[in-house]
């Protein structure tokens, strides 16, 4: 990815969805397609750029209110919501792939692991583990994913799940040098009561001036739940949980 002044460059595979548009063009970015050279061979698009990064680098170095975490999370949802409107689905979604305008608006980025369709397999189930090509980001990919080799719409709602609890917690979906997923070491105390919800709240909401909605934290913790859970049947479609979060979050009730 380079950025040029105001603009975003991609390569021509890439796409944007952005988050914060209304229901007609709620995928699409304004953006302009060039040649790199003379040769009609090397295109790029550009597209708007995004001067607040990602929401995996905002989460990370600056603070975000809760209330901005609740519109990015029905924002996200929303988008998720069209791009299944029309069959496609995203296979990459991660907090490193929401970019985040001037405003905190967001949009999703890189389909490159795009598919058409809302369901189909990668690899036919002979495939070995050792020569399958995995599809998504360590962290974010579904388990049910990961077994099968079934791509489905329910793996983009497995992500988003994660981001959730990202935007809940702070914390990265993956940690490296631990081998931790946030998915085990949040999630599963906090349902079983070990843990108390505020534990798991980010420090930066805890301590920070703004504060958060208990009840909110609550009600988000509950929607990525229902996202995660293993049996795909069980899980919200998209368009269930953009209803579930315009009626949970009084900041987003009027979207």
């Amino acid at each position: 990815m380079v950025f040029l002044n105001s603009f975003c460059c991609f390569t021509a595979s890439d796409k944007v969805a952005d988050c914060s548009t209304s229901d007609d063009d709620i995928a699409t970015t304004p953006f302009h397609e060039f040649s790199c050279n003379n040769s009609e061979q090397e295109r790029a698009l550009l597209f708007e750029f995004a001067s607040n990064g990602t929401l995996n680098e905002r989460l990370d170095h600056h603070n975000l209110t809760w209330k901005t975490r609740t519109a990015i999370a029905f924002q996200l949802a929303s988008a998720i919501e069209y791009l299944h409107g029309v069959n496609i689905i995203h296979a990459d979604i991660k907090s490193s792939n929401i970019l985040l305008d001037q405003d905190l608006n967001c949009k999703l980025c890189d389909f490159g692991s795009a598919k058409l369709g809302f369901a189909s397999m990668v690899l036919p189930p002979s495939s070995t583990k050792m020569n399958r090509m995995i599809m998504g980001s360590q962290g974010y990919v579904d388990p049910h994913y990961l077994k099968t080799g079934l791509v489905s719409n329910k793996n983009d709602v497995y992500s988003f799940g994660v981001v959730l609890l990202e935007l809940v917690t702070g914390r990265e979906a993956f940690r490296l040098e631990r081998g931790e997923r946030l998915t085990k070491i949040n999630m599963g105390p906090v349902v079983n009561g070990v843990v108390s919800m505020e534990e798991v709240v980010d420090l930066q909401l805890r301590y920070g001036g703004d504060g958060f909605d208990l009840e909110e934290v609550k009600a988000m913790v509950m929607v990525a739940g229902k996202c995660i859970g293993y049996s795909l049947m069980l899980r919200p479609c998209a368009s269930e949980i953009v209803t579930s979060i315009r009626s949970m979050f009084q900041s987003v009730s009027h979207l």
